[in-house]
């Protein structure tokens, strides 16, 4: 029950941009007991579930520069290939202070970030980004 109450509250979380796949884990491997490398295809996993929807919802509000796609992908399917080989080779220990590291590095990145408005808005606009619908939709969390 509480690894199904774990994963709903990562889902919901995910759905504001707060990066729940980090969050699932953290408590996979923290508290649940999953070795790292299984944590790893769990999260994958929850990943290809998650994604439709937040692909369609962004599709769907205008947010998706088609060309900023196929550089992402020519980019992203041979560095995830390296990546798989790499996490394969190196240790386990090296793996998880590596990815300690990087959300220690992403906490202070967010922390430091603050809130930041543009010139043009407002004051007391809500925040978000207008697509090319003219809908506003949601701040990112990055």
């Amino acid at each position: 029950m509480v690894a199904f109450l774990v994963g709903l509250a990562t889902g919901v979380l995910s759905g504001f941009g707060v990066g729940g796949g980090s969050l699932l884990m953290l408590y996979l491997t923290m508290f649940a007991g999953v070795q790292q490398y299984a944590a790893g295809g769990v999260n994958l996993l929850y990943f290809i579930a998650c994604a439709p929807a937040a692909l369609w919802s962004h599709a769907k509000n205008g947010l998706i520069e088609r060309p900023a796609v196929g550089w992402c992908v020519l980019a992203g399917v041979p560095a995830s290939i390296a990546a798989a080989f790499f996490a394969a080779w190196i240790d386990v220990n090296w793996l998880r202070r590596g990815f300690g590291v990087l959300l220690l590095y992403i906490g202070v990145r967010e922390l430091r970030a603050g809130k930041k408005k543009k010139p043009s808005d407002p004051e007391g606009a809500a925040p978000g980004r207008t697509g090319r619908d003219g809908k506003t939709s949601l701040p990112d969390a990055g």
